[in-house]
């Protein structure tokens, strides 16, 4: 539906970032409120005056919402809130008026909405344009942007490029409809494709000061008041399809509880329609007289929203995470926000080079999106913090294959990774034996080496912080049976850089006496390959720790 709605619902809309203020002077908090509401001011301008938008509607929701508590938090700055509706107004006015929608957060909150209410309705939220239809003897002669829902725009200059099926109704009848005005896309599936900007498509239609009836080609309509209709739903819808305006009783179905709304819900947003949705509409059959409805949200009927496909979310702190091999992975950790029905509490940015260009820091606005519909991504800086703790990182060159064979000062990370890939199932495939135990092993200092796990006893391991007893016998057991494994499983544990289908014999010794030359004899090696494995085998750590394996008698060695 309309901007106007959206502004009604981010009244009604649970902050998506935490609800803890943000810790700002004044001179910071003015700052960035002014930002804000600039910028929100502006899109304002574009959507109420030009019908365009740069930003989705659910995105806007939440700059709005943020903007709204960002007022809260800092009532002592003398901005005051803008009127989002300054360029909405146009000079005709609404035989009725348009009333909005509340928002119903989550399951609970619709719950809590149908809880002593009966002869309930549910319907698609279409993402169009809002529009007021007036026909007379069947041939609409006025049509009305939704505008601020008391005066709107005049469009009816497009009438005659309409399809015919909406500028003429099948019966000669005088009426009075709201609608929304949308673009058809048969197939349309809203968790995959998302809206496309379809309602985009229909304001500049409408916007334009002349259109032909090629381009209008893909306009419908879908209707969700007749003001002065039929008290009965049933009677109401299935007038509206005897006119030729079917949509309405096609896509309308009765619903008692919550679990009927939210099959609904679901089967919409996940399967094919003709057009873009954003939520759904819950309606009560009993609606007070056309003429005590007014601008604002409305007692007889709620939106619940589809998840969000895009979220904003404030960074709390940035972290860089080495893996095994040297990378540096940021990850950027968020104020919990729901995306898709999920709570994303942290994002990878990807490389550091990627952070780097983005400069994610803490305290920023970012966007989030979902990558192949089920990984948060990170997309980019909405907007910048204050930026008092600004997050330095590592140094990318003290990081490489070659790093951190032991926890040394800024070395933990990539040697317990190192020690996750040893029990994980490319190398030892030690049940039972993750990234939490190698980690309260390395704070205990019982581990300074890769292979130090191997001469624990349960005693040992009984005095670790977080090790009871039967758990200390059960990791003994584990390590005793990693002693056990073949040659080419520790090998390949101790990450050697070498193809995964090549068979590397059975002697540490014999491999580590091979020149480039010789590696390059093998299927799949190449010079750079060939240099890395020589590398591998001949660096002094590496070395080492075949020293430690051939004293402890293991297989190879």
């Amino acid at each position: 539906m309309s901007r106007l709605t959206a502004l009604l619902l981010c009244c009604f809309t649970p902050f998506v970032f935490a609800s803890d203020c943000p810790d700002w002077s004044e001179a910071t908090a003015t700052l960035r409120i002014a930002e804000l509401q600039a910028r929100v001011a502006e899109w304002d301008r574009q959507y109420h005056g030009t019908g365009q938008s740069p930003i989705s509607d659910e995105l806007y929701d939440q700059y709005a919402a943020r903007l709204r508590q960002l007022h809260e938090c800092f009532p002592q700055t003398s901005l005051a809130p803008a009127n989002p509706l300054a360029a909405a107004a146009g000079p005709v006015r609404h035989p009725v008026p348009h009333t909005g929608l509340d928002k119903l957060a989550d399951e609970q909150a619709v719950a809590a909405w149908l809880q002593g209410r009966t002869d309930l309705w549910v319907q698609p939220k279409v993402d169009g344009v809002a529009v007021t239809l007036v026909y007379r003897s069947g041939r609409l002669i006025q049509l009305t942007s939704r505008g601020d829902g008391l005066h709107g725009h005049d469009w009816s200059r497009h009438i005659p490029a309409l399809p015919a099926g909406l500028r003429e109704l099948a019966s000669p009848r005088h009426l009075t409809l709201q609608g929304e005005l949308f673009w058809r896309q048969d197939g349309h599936v809203q968790a995959q494709a998302g809206s496309l900007k379809l309602r985009s498509r229909v304001a500049g239609l409408m916007a334009r000061q002349a259109i032909d009836a090629a381009e209008a080609d893909g306009l419908d309509l879908f209707i969700w008041a007749w003001p002065d209709g039929p008290k009965d739903p049933r009677q109401r819808f299935a007038l509206l399809t005897a006119l030729g305006l079917a949509n309405t009783e096609r896509f309308s179905q009765p619903v008692a509880d919550l679990a009927q709304v939210a099959h609904w819900r679901q089967h919409w947003y996940r399967s094919p329609l003709p057009f873009a949705s954003d939520g759904v509409v819950l309606q009560q059959s009993r609606q007070p007289p056309a003429a005590r409805w007014q601008v604002g949200s409305s007692h007889w009927s709620a939106a619940w929203k589809y998840p969000f496909a895009q979220a904003l979310a404030e960074v709390r702190e940035v972290e860089f995470r080495v893996g095994r091999t040297g990378r540096i992975t940021p990850v950027v950790q968020l104020d919990p926000v729901r995306l898709d029905d999920r709570l994303v509490r942290q994002v990878s940015a990807g490389s550091l080079q990627r952070w780097q260009a983005l400069d994610v820091q803490p305290g920023d606005q970012v966007v989030l999106s979902l990558a192949g519909l089920t990984i948060p991504r990170l997309d980019r800086v909405a907007q910048r913090g204050p930026r008092q703790n600004v997050v330095q990182p590592p140094q990318a060159d003290s990081y490489h294959p070659l790093s951190c064979w032991q926890p040394t000062a800024g070395c933990e990370g990539q040697f317990v990774e190192r020690l996750e890939w040893l029990a994980g199932k490319g190398g030892l495939n030690l049940r039972g034996v993750g990234p939490g135990t190698w980690r309260k092993l390395v704070e205990d200092g019982q581990l300074n080496s890769l292979v130090d796990w191997i001469i624990l006893q349960p005693e040992d391991l009984l005095g670790v912080d977080g090790i009871a007893g039967r758990r200390s016998g059960q990791l003994h057991q584990a390590f005793q049976q990693g002693r056990e494994k073949p040659f080419q499983y520790w090998v390949r544990a101790l990450g050697v850089p070498a193809p995964r289908g090549l068979d590397l014999g059975a002697s540490w010794a014999e491999l580590a006496v091979r020149d480039a030359s010789q590696w390059q004899q093998e299927a799949g090696i190449g010079p750079l390959r060939a240099q890395q494995l020589v590398a591998f085998f001949q660096h002094p750590q590496v070395r080492s720790l075949a020293a430690n394996l051939g004293e402890e008698a293991i297989q190879g060695f």
